[in-house]
């Protein structure tokens, strides 16, 4: 039973956490390793993550998987990245099934290896039915490539005479980003101490609360997660208002 969990108010749930899953390097630098052992060793985090939005029923989880920048990265890690993704579909499909949880896949996939998409693709079929909660992973994922994709579109709807300029509002252009079907991120969290949002979900955290953790990602644990929905709750969101204005005072 965990006290912490204790404290979080069921009817003031963010609808959608998004987190920067950052440190796996360091954390295994800091143990004389490779950074391929990190990343082996963050598949627990993840769990702890999924697990942890699963029991409180938070609707929507994505995951900063892949980076559009992270294909500069070596291409030994890079590689490991890949297999060890696929390793971790084939165990954990079954789970993630068995949670109810359905699993969408945000970004360029046309730049992932063909295993690694079928694998990606073949899970987001054998759990487009469920219904119990949503696990996005962002893979090969960049917001502002995905920005500038999304107003390409828009013009060349434009020129085809589908869209109307004076029609193009937010509502609009959020129909043309990779998650039209999901609610904004209401809170963001990033491990590692790093102060910075990476080319995330730039439009999506418009009014998000962020949190930035003085915690490498392998030693991310549900009670972390829980203190971040806590430390949430205890924010006054204003939207642009002021706090008067929320209160009707």
């Amino acid at each position: 039973m965990s006290l912490i969990k204790d404290k979080i108010n069921s009817e003031n749930l963010p609808k959608h956490v998004a987190i920067i899953m950052d440190g796996n390097g360091r954390w295994a630098k800091s143990r004389g390793e490779e950074r391929t052992f990190g990343h082996k060793n963050a598949i627990n985090a993840v769990r702890n993550a999924i697990n942890a939005c699963n029991e409180i029923n938070i609707p929507y989880l994505t995951l900063y998987t892949f980076s559009s920048e992270n294909w500069s990265r070596p291409a030994e890690e890079v590689n490991s990245l890949m297999n060890l993704l696929v390793e971790t579909l084939l165990l954990e499909a079954e789970e993630i099934f068995s949670k109810g949880l359905r699993m969408h896949v945000i970004g360029n996939l046309e730049k992932l290896p063909t295993l690694v998409r079928e694998q990606l693709l073949r899970v987001v079929e054998l759990t487009k039915e469920n219904t119990k909660g949503n696990l996005v992973l962002a893979i090969s994922y960049g917001s502002q490539n995905e920005i500038l994709n999304a107003i390409k579109n828009i013009s060349s709807d434009v020129k085809e005479g589908k869209v109307e300029v004076e029609n193009i509002d937010e509502k609009l252009f959020e129909n043309y980003l990779y998650t039209k079907d999901f609610p904004p991120v209401d809170l963001l969290i990033r491990t590692s101490g790093e102060i910075r949002i990476s080319n995330f979900l730039l439009w999506q955290i418009a009014y998000a609360e962020l949190q930035f953790l003085n915690v490498l990602w392998p030693d991310f644990t549900k009670d972390i997660f829980f203190q971040c929905i806590v430390d949430y709750q205890n924010k006054e969101r204003r939207y642009g208002l002021t706090g008067e204005q929320l209160t009707g005072q």
